[in-house]
């Protein structure tokens, strides 16, 4: 069993970038930008909508404030004001959520922030702050939180007492020590349609993929995600989820 995530709302006012209506026909989760790294009130309010329409789960992509870098270039925030802004961003989805007669469902770091929160405790711990700030005073729970397998924000959000979902990405490629190749190093994005078909069955149903080395690496993810904004996006995303059920493998939301 597998949730297809994908990340979605990534436009800016006229610029648009992902395929939110087609994607949405395909995924179980969506990771809907804040306006942090991409993203507007009114894309917001329209993803919830179509989300909510198809009974698509709505997460918050949480990003550091880069509009210009996409939120890909590394940046270091004050633990204290990352957490602030991680819980803005939650609630402003969550006011178009509920809007729609939706939720937000979990949190998911993006680009920069997502690959700092696997190694840095003190940014890691700011994120799991940021979703528990959201959540209100005087709770104990929150929101679950997306990340990468062994990663220090899946932990800290463990000891918080929140759930850490697993989380795999078929177009990536993966270090030996299971981390993702950085987008500035070459191969490190999949292009090729039947490669991303082949390594999304691979993860899903047989829990490894094939690192950048030649080396297998051990994948155990409950969520497996698809990037939205590679072109074409839409109809890998319909392959791979017609792949995985030819090869026994339910795609359904994780709890």
């Amino acid at each position: 069993m597998i949730d297809l995530n994908a990340d979605l709302g990534e436009g800016f006012g006229r610029w648009t970038l992902t395929d939110d209506e087609a994607l949405l026909s395909v995924v179980t989760s969506a990771n809907v930008a804040c306006g942090f790294h991409a993203g507007d009130p009114s894309i917001m309010r329209r993803v919830c909508e179509l989300a909510a329409e198809r009974g698509v789960r709505i997460g918050a992509q949480v990003s550091y404030r880069d509009l210009a870098g996409f939120g890909r270039r590394a940046m270091d925030v004050p633990p204290g004001e990352l957490a602030d802004e991680v819980a803005y961003q939650i609630g402003a989805l969550e006011v178009f959520a509920r809007a729609a007669g939706s939720r937000v469902s979990y949190v998911k770091p993006h680009g920069a922030l997502y690959n700092r929160t696997v190694h840095d405790a003190g940014q890691a711990a700011a994120v799991v702050a940021g979703v528990r700030l959201a959540a209100g005073a005087g709770t104990t729970g929150g929101l679950p939180v997306l990340g990468l397998p062994g990663s220090l924000l899946l932990a800290a959000a463990e000891e918080a007492g929140l759930t850490p979902v697993a989380e795999a990405f078929a177009d990536r490629a993966y270090t030996p020590a299971g981390t993702l190749v950085p987008r500035t190093e070459p191969g490190s994005v999949l292009h090729d349609p039947d490669a991303v078909v082949a390594r999304a069955v691979g993860m899903a149903a047989g829990g490894r993929v094939e690192a950048a080395d030649g080396s297998a690496v051990p994948v155990a993810a409950r969520s497996l995600c698809l990037h939205g904004d590679t072109p074409g996006a839409a109809g890998l995303a319909l392959r791979v989820r017609e792949a995985l059920g030819t090869a026994g493998v339910r795609v359904e939301a994780f709890t």
